[in-house]
């Protein structure tokens, strides 16, 4: 049986991934600050389904769970880097981007995937095969001032994975990056946004999508291979 292991776990991605790998025969492993409920839940689905608990911003948690995955579960076939940040470390303005409102952006979307794809990549083109896959957003394609701040990170996250994208081709391993443009329903920044909707701006809409046909795009990029990026949820 082939692993997909999740790290940055949520309600919203990373439960519609999981189901739909799921239910194509993967084992899942579960990866973030409380992911044994979430892991039962699938389980109770009749799904494969193991917790692991990290902070996948820590270096050196990061480095520990893909271990002990690995352990548990065998080689990582599937690995989904989908970890995002809440609406807390938002900055106000581009203007107010600072280096300290970087950290966090910087260590979720630049500096974690970086150390997840050294960790892995290497059995990954020993083997012949292996999939990375990761996450990004609206703010770095579209003007968003007050998310300016991780804006910055997912454009240096997209550098990255367009290169290494282009070093791996014909290793047998696919690298894509998934783009989303709408607030993900049953995420916890929906509910986090739903029970304030003050933290938007004032006049801007943000479409919701459904983890589900999340889910399914992923499983699409995984199967086809044939786009390194892919966009989805985006205003026409």
């Amino acid at each position: 049986m082939s692993t997909l292991a999740i790290f940055g776990y949520g309600p919203g991605l990373g439960a519609g991934t999981a189901r739909h790998f799921g239910r194509n025969g993967f084992r899942i492993a579960v990866i973030g600050r409380d992911p044994v409920e979430r892991a039962a839940a699938l389980r109770a689905e009749g799904i494969d389904a193991e917790p692991f608990i990290a902070d996948v911003t820590d270096p050196a948690q990061l480095l520990d769970v893909i271990g002990r995955v690995e352990e548990k579960l065998g080689p990582i076939d599937v690995a989904l880097h989908s970890a995002a940040a809440d609406m807390s470390v938002r900055s106000a303005t581009t203007i107010d981007v600072d280096l300290p409102s970087l950290a966090l952006p910087i260590a979720l979307k630049v500096h974690s995937p970086i150390l997840l794809t050294r960790a892995l990549l290497p059995a990954m083109l020993a083997r012949g095969s292996g999939t990375l896959l990761f996450t990004s957003g609206a703010s770095e394609e579209y003007l968003q001032p007050y998310l300016a701040n991780v804006g910055v990170a997912l454009g240096a996250q997209r550098a990255y994975v367009r290169q290494l994208a282009r070093e791996v081709e014909g290793s047998g391993v696919y690298v894509g990056l998934f783009a989303i443009g709408s607030l993900i329903e049953n995420s916890a920044v929906q509910s986090v946004i739903d029970a304030d909707p003050d933290l938007v701006p004032a006049g801007l809409v943000l479409p919701r999508i459904g983890n589900a046909e999340l889910g399914a795009r992923l499983w699409q990029m995984y199967t086809e291979r044939d786009t390194v990026e892919v966009e989805v949820g985006f205003a026409s």
